[in-house]
């Protein structure tokens, strides 16, 4: 009945049908090897440690991305995150598990959202990704991470101001042992995905590879 008094739409086009139709599904760029060894950055090449990534201390022993976060995939990022599309969940987990190999973890953990976010947009993208992931690659969900301050939005930032604004902001709830795979949404710069890998690592986490949906490219 809901579907018929407000038909579904891709989130994309404006289509009438799925979350995100066929030919939209098609047009994302999706970030198949080559790229950087660790942080996951597109290249010509492999190479151990590219020029996005080279000299920084990451967190994190590698990062991969589904896609490439250009003006298609924000259209329809935007629309999960911003404007309440849930039902994008799913569809955003298949691309993940289309492009990115299943990690070698004992568990999926996620990014944690800033309460107010959270609550203004109905949901916590990243839970959800994660939740979704785990389904797909038969791996445990466990909530490791909490905000141990308020965080600013990094939108706009340089990248020494990014990594300032984040620097501490994550906690774990006690000890923990093992391989984790850490889910975010985007990765723009790497320095939310570091700090909470950090956190993780402090913790006792023995490795964290990060993976996320879409990836900036600058």
């Amino acid at each position: 009945m809901l579907d018929f008094v407000l038909p579904r739409r891709c989130s994309a086009c404006g289509r009438s049908g799925p979350a995100c139709c066929e030919p939209c599904r098609a047009r994302f760029v999706r970030l198949f090897p080559p790229v950087c060894e660790r942080c996951g950055a597109p290249g010509a090449w492999p190479v151990q440690r590219c020029a996005e990534c080279s000299g920084r201390r990451l967190g994190f022993a590698k990062a991969r991305a589904a896609i490439l976060y250009e003006a298609h995939a924000k259209t329809v990022v935007r629309a999960w995150k911003e404007n309440g599309r849930r039902d994008l969940s799913r569809v955003v987990a298949q691309l993940v598990a289309e492009v990115v190999p299943r990690p070698d973890a004992d568990v999926l953990t996620f990014v944690p959202g800033e309460r107010d976010r959270v609550l203004r947009r109905g949901h916590a993208p990243p839970e959800r990704l994660a939740a979704e992931l785990g389904r797909i690659w038969s791996l445990p969900v466990e909530p490791l991470l909490r905000r141990s301050r308020h965080v600013s939005p990094q939108r706009g930032l340089s990248l020494v101001e990014r990594r300032r604004n984040v620097a501490g902001a994550f906690a774990t709830a006690g000890r923990m042992v093992g391989a984790v795979a850490l889910i975010d949404d985007v990765y723009t710069t790497g320095s939310t995905v570091s700090a909470c890998s950090a956190a993780l690592r402090r913790a006792g986490a023995d490795r964290v590879d990060v993976v996320c949906l879409a990836r900036a490219v600058r």
